[in-house]
């Protein structure tokens, strides 16, 4: 079954979904050089390694350190891969080990590809989405699904918060930006902006 979610001439983005909270894993990966990055290192690590080593994966990057986004960090590290995320997640991580801080407003580049962090709290303290320079697509992590924010209930979470990163941060993209969350399917900015005051007015 191809794992293959989107691409273009420069950019392959591959899919994997993962573990018993159907977790989301893209690998994004230069098509010229085939230098990639994987986005949530979740669980399944035999399939992860598999996938990683065919499509070149250089480092992982973390949306957040909730425990179902983090499960084959582990694994994967032994492997020899670095894995990156924020200082406010880091914490998360003391378990499963971390090499490496991303900053906000960081530009990650792997190959001829370029990923801008964009720190967005709310889910976590250190929730971060990525923009794909040159696409129109933005990684969000748990920080927006189709149909609303992510959850806020647990430690570390805030619902203002989350919704103030949504309405600044995320939604001055482009309509038809494409966004890639951490579980369930694909939306768009221009899908769910509308709806930004009905979860004001829900409270979730």
């Amino acid at each position: 079954m191809s794992t293959l979610h989107w691409s273009n001439a420069d950019v392959e983005v591959h899919k994997l979904v993962v573990g018993s909270y159907d977790n989301n894993v893209f690998i994004v990966r230069c098509t010229a050089t085939g230098e990639a990055v994987l986005i949530d290192a979740a669980n399944e690590h035999e399939r992860l390694l598999e996938l990683s080593q065919a499509l070149g994966v250089r480092r992982i990057l973390e949306t957040h350190g909730h425990h179902d986004h983090i499960g084959a960090v582990t694994e994967m590290r032994e492997a020899g891969y670095e894995v990156a995320v924020t200082a406010a997640d880091a914490p998360m991580l003391k378990e499963v080990g971390y090499d490496v801080l991303i900053d906000d407003k960081e530009v990650i580049e792997f190959g001829s590809l370029r990923l801008h962090t964009i720190h967005n709290p709310g889910h976590t303290p250190g929730s971060i989405s990525f923009h794909l320079d040159g696409t129109p697509l933005l990684f969000t992590g748990d920080t927006l699904f189709p149909g609303g924010p992510g959850a806020t209930q647990y430690e570390g979470g805030d619902f203002n918060t989350i919704i103030t990163s949504i309405d600044e941060l995320l939604f001055p993209f482009p309509d038809d930006t494409i966004v890639l969350p951490g579980h369930g399917l694909d939306t768009t900015i221009g899908n769910e902006r509308p709806h930004l005051q009905e979860w004001v007015d829900r409270g979730w």
